[in-house]
């Protein structure tokens, strides 16, 4: 038997891995939030209070982290993890020396994606 056979570890620790940089970001971002909102993008800013937007950013992430755990579909909860690191890369180009960090996620977010995608359907 292989240590990390298809669809079982492999799978699980990317969920995993994802799952708490979502989940970290959410709450840091409720417990300090003066130190997140500076990488929500200035064109989305405005529209509602700093604090709302912040504040429904990170629900966001943590149904996200929630869905990435409970491996339903998790073909697609990888998709929108990649869609979402993309767009954090993209919409903040003045950030690479902090968000470089966010090409590697939405590189292991795609894997989960692919792993994903060669695993039977189970849900």
């Amino acid at each position: 038997m292989k240590l990390f056979a298809k669809g079982s570890n492999v799978s699980l620790i990317l969920r995993i891995a994802l799952a708490f940089v979502f989940l970290y970001a959410a709450i840091s971002s409720f417990l300090s939030p003066n130190d997140w909102i500076g990488y929500m993008p200035k064109f989305m800013r405005g529209f509602v209070p700093d604090g709302l937007l912040l504040a429904g950013f990170s629900v966001f992430e943590i149904a996200l982290s929630a869905w990435l755990l409970s491996g339903l579909y998790a073909k697609y909860s990888a998709l929108l993890a990649a869609a979402m690191l993309a767009g954090i890369v993209v919409l903040n180009p003045l950030l690479l020396p902090i968000t470089f960090r966010d090409v590697g996620l939405f590189i292991a977010a795609l894997a989960l994606f692919a792993e994903e995608s060669r695993a039977p359907a189970h849900s």
